[in-house]
């Protein structure tokens, strides 16, 4: 006669425990999401205020300039014959002139400046602009009997915050000298600037050579429209960091840590309008604008808001190592155990974004994660009486923290080595869970 088996049969609950304690951690990272989003909106209202801050300072010192000219601008009327038979004149329209060629050269010294915490870059330039104009010939341009009115032609320069002008600016027109005058007169070239009354006739000479001088402030960024038939542009700076941007790339650039020499040349054949036109024409500048922004390097609040990114990867992988470390041991951990860890990967977060608007991001960077890798490894031993077991923990937050700090510093390859990163992280999750037991087969 055989014995009889009397132990008790394992409930359902108990059978699964493992696999309702991982749905219980999944449903926790979940939650966990909340207080990661509100970090996340913390990082964009920190990132708003810097934004007030450089919207402040540049209004005060320069807004980004971007230099439009110069223009000639010649007015008319033309006549017409009423029913009546007398002739009269309709309102006086203009005929607008680029130059042949246009040289622009420039020095630029940008500065850093603070509104509390927030740094706001600034600067100044001198720029020297020549070329010449070709004699303005109307005759195709404008109705047969029209009245030209030469002696109240216009110079114009296009610059769009007049309060970074520092001084004078300067006109040689036909080495005759001459000061320019606040805001545009004339309709068609902008609506921003400043101008130089010019007396010319028709018999003027077959070119007029003109040479500004014009000291600038701004911030930003700073840029030029190719007017001129032939336009070159030579910009030099101490500055390490520029971008260049707009419709042409320079032709040639040195950079180095001491700054950068850039150069452009665009031809008129490079851009979509004429070199001449009338006031029944609407030309306008603005697409083929060129030249440089003088950035800051990725700032703290972009390297935060991509890191706030990979807080479900940190969460989860942290939470396996977790419940890995838990199934060996069997030394069950609480839930809230488990939501007192992840609050802690969390918090790095607001730690990165507040240490890093005091010091640069790198060591903001390392000293949020050492204080979250050492509250998490505290935490982990007394949770498992284990030594080994906290430095298993931490070993992974480490190699965690390791791999997005390498992450957040490229630009170029940030996708492809977070890719193949992520690949390895699966890997080995796959291969450390292979002999875990999820039911049935580990209550028998």
């Amino acid at each position: 006669m055989q014995p009889i088996d009397t132990t008790p049969e394992n409930s359902f609950w108990q059978r699964q425990a493992i696999t309702i304690k991982g749905i219980v951690i999944f449903i926790l990272m979940l939650v966990l999401l909340i207080p990661t989003s509100m970090v996340e909106s913390l990082i964009y209202e920190r990132e708003g205020r810097q934004r007030e801050a450089v919207a402040e300072i540049s209004g005060k010192w320069g807004q980004s300039q971007t230099i439009s000219g110069p223009v000639l601008v010649i007015p008319y009327q033309k006549f017409e014959r009423g029913s009546d038979g007398k002739m009269f004149g309709r309102d006086i329209q203009y005929a607008y002139f680029l130059p042949d060629q246009l040289t622009i050269n420039g020095t630029v010294n940008p500065e850093k400046r603070h509104r509390g915490i927030f740094e706001v870059v600034l600067y100044s330039t001198n720029l020297t602009l020549e070329g010449s104009f070709p004699r303005p010939v109307l005759d195709k341009m404008i109705p047969e009997g029209a009245v030209v009115y030469w002696d109240k032609a216009t110079l114009t320069l296009g610059i769009p915050d007049l309060r970074g002008l520092k001084e004078q600016v300067k006109l040689l027109w036909n080495e005759q000298s001459a000061l320019f005058d606040p805001g545009i007169p004339v309709p068609g070239v902008g609506g921003s600037g400043i101008n130089v009354p010019l007396v010319l006739s028709a018999n003027d000479p077959a070119v007029h050579h003109f040479h500004i001088d014009a000291s600038l402030k701004g911030s930003g960024a700073l840029f030029f429209t190719p007017l001129g038939k032939v336009t070159d542009v030579k910009l030099s700076s101490p500055w390490p960091d520029p971008s260049f941007t707009g419709a042409f790339l320079p032709d040639e650039k040195n950079l180095s840590s001491a700054g950068f020499e850039a150069s452009w040349k665009v031809l008129n054949l490079n851009r979509n309008y004429p070199q001449q036109w009338t006031s029944d024409q609407n030309i306008g500048f603005d697409a083929s604008a060129f030249g440089v922004d003088f950035l800051l390097p990725i700032d703290n609040y972009q390297k935060s808001t991509r890191s706030v990114k990979y807080a479900i990867l940190f969460i989860g992988l942290t939470f396996l190592t977790v419940f890995f470390v838990e199934m060996g041991q069997s030394r069950p951990v609480h839930p809230f155990q488990y939501a007192l860890i992840g609050l802690a990967l969390v918090i790095f977060y607001t730690l990165l974004v507040s240490i890093s608007e005091h010091l640069s991001f790198n060591p903001a960077y390392a000293i949020a994660a050492v204080m979250t890798v050492g509250l998490t490894g505290l935490y982990a031993r007394s949770l498992f009486n284990s030594g080994k077991m906290a430095l298993l923990v931490s070993s992974t937050l480490t190699i965690l923290y390791g791999f997005l700090f390498v992450v957040l510093q490229q630009q170029d390859y940030a996708l492809l080595i977070g890719s193949l990163g992520l690949f390895v992280i699966l890997a080995a999750v796959m291969y450390f869970s292979r002999k875990i037991s999820w039911g049935e087969e580990r209550g028998n």
